[in-house]
This record gives C-alpha cells, structure tokens and sequence, in this order.
C-alpha cells in the first residue's frame, strides 16, 4: 500500500523521503529509490495525479522570524488579516498585532486595512512552513501608502541594505527617497519627485544586478552622484 509521507506545498530538503509504495510517480525534483519517492533539491512538495515534483526554492524567500517584510492584504477574517508575503502560505496578522489601538472584535477591519493594501510587517512566530504570525507594532511597520513597489531576488537584498545599512543609508541620502526594502524581495520607494524615484529604483536593480562583483560600492556612488536613472526594468 502506498503513503504520502508529506503534504502537498510542504518544504522537504535533499534525501527526504516523500512517499513510499509504487502507486506514485517521481516526476521534477524528486526520483525513485526502491518503494521510496525521494526528493532531489529544497523545495516544496507539488502534487499532480500521481506525480510528485519538487519545486526548488532557489532564489525564493524563506521566511525567517524577526524578518521585516512587505505584503499585500489577501483576505480578511473576523479576528484578524491574511497577507501574502510571497511564500507558499498566507501570514497571519491578528487585531492585537495590527495597531496600538485597541480593536473590538466588532469593528469592521476595513477601517485599518482593506483587501490589496501593502503593509511593511515583522515575522514574530514561525511553525512549520504554514503558519506564520506579523507584527505591526515597532518602528517603521506600517501601511504603504502610494510610493512605487518592486521586487528583487531575496537573496540579493542583503546586499541592497549594506553592512549596518550602509548601502541603502546612501541611496536614501543621495535621493531623497524614503525607502524599506523587505526581506522577501519587495522593495517600497517613496519620494518627492519621480527623477529621484526612478533613480533610487535603478540603483536598486543595478545592485541586484552587480551584488556578484567587487567594488559595488564605489560604482554605486558614482552612479548615484552622475544621476542616471531610466527605470526600464520593473
């Protein structure tokens, strides 16, 4: 008799045993080793009929406790909000975690955040790969209101912030830009002007672009002070 050892959009590592009998076909990411399926890769775990892919995790976001990151309201609850933060499930933001305010279980959750808004949050409670807990409550963890939002590969982002802030610290400087780059990959940009909007966005890209190469730090100063900007990637 053949079992399924994980459910479907589980995160499984290299060597892990997915499923074990013949009934189900190793298929992307996965092969067959006796009666066991095994996965190959990181990845989650994607079921199709009787075939089991892994789908690699390489370049996506990993969600970390203490990540400041940025998402979009997905659906609302009666004791709280659903916000996609780019990984396989929703996170849970609760009404004690989404203002100062004290929220009556009453009140109509639209007033503070509403289906599509884009909220700058921090990951507080982590179990497993499905659940997921945001706060609103610290510095800076708010609702994004206009700006321009982009995406860039998570793992660059390190890069884009900077030692201590380095790097993100001189953007802003040199472009008057109010910026939070999230640790999933979105970034939200702010300014007064769209020239200064545009060149904060291109800088941003060309880190991403350039994060492989030495001396970034000074090509990034030069970039910035000769004001190039055209912000053709999005």
């Amino acid at each position: 008799m053949s079992e399924l050892l994980v459910d479907e959009k589980n995160v499984v590592v290299p060597g892990e045993v997915i499923a074990q009998g013949m009934d189900y076909v190793p298929a992307v990411g996965s092969f067959r080793d006796g009666d066991k399926i095994i996965s190959s890769q990181l990845g989650l775990v994607n079921l199709s009929g009787r075939l089991i892919k892994v789908i690699p995790l390489s370049g996506r976001y990993i969600p970390k406790k203490g990540d400041v990151v940025i998402g979009k309201v997905a659906d609302i609850g009666f004791s709280g909000w659903r916000v996609d933060i780019g990984w396989a499930f929703e996170a849970n933001l609760s009404m004690k975690e989404a203002s100062s305010d004290f929220i009556d279980k009453k009140t109509d959750l639209t007033q503070y955040y509403t289906y599509g808004d884009i909220v700058a949050a921090q990951i507080t409670y982590i179990f497993g790969s499905k659940i997921i807990d945001l706060t609103m409550k610290g510095p800076g963890l708010r609702k994004l209101k206009g700006g321009r939002l982009i995406k860039i590969i998570p793992s660059k982002v390190p890069r884009v912030i900077g030692k201590q802030g380095s790097m993100i610290s001189m953007i802003k400087e040199k472009t008057n830009c109010r910026i939070i780059v999230g640790q999933n990959g979105l970034v939200w940009v702010q300014g007064d002007d769209n020239d200064s909007i545009v060149l904060a966005v291109d800088t941003i890209y060309k880190i991403e672009e350039e994060a492989h190469l030495s001396g970034l730090t000074d090509r990034i100063k030069i970039f910035l002070e000769a004001g190039h900007g055209s912000s053709k990637k999005d």
